[in-house]
């Protein structure tokens, strides 16, 4: 299994109750939160965040200029999985 957490420290300041109160899709094996509010995505593999970063970076672009913290939340998100060290080594395997 594959976590990757996202510091409620980020531009959005992203909480477990932001990610469901603007309706964020969660991942295929869901969301948790840590003590520190920090919201943490489950995966089977690097594969599975990948597909999802690329179908959350769809729903970031069908975003319009009213819907700012949905996008930064969607921007923290994608940034949190593109910058983790298995899917870097995981994207240059490809």
């Amino acid at each position: 299994m594959l976590r990757i957490a996202i510091p409620s420290t980020g531009q959005s300041q992203l909480t477990f109750n932001s990610f469901e109160k603007y309706s964020v899709p969660p991942p295929p094996n869901g969301v948790d939160a840590e003590i520190n509010n920090d919201v943490v995505l489950l995966f089977d593999d690097e594969q599975q965040a990948v597909e999802y970063a690329d179908s959350l970076f769809e729903v970031g672009t069908d975003l319009d200029n009213d819907q700012t913290s949905k996008k930064l939340i969607v921007n923290d998100i994608l940034g949190a999985i593109y910058n983790n060290d298995f899917i870097k080594s995981y994207r240059e395997e490809d």
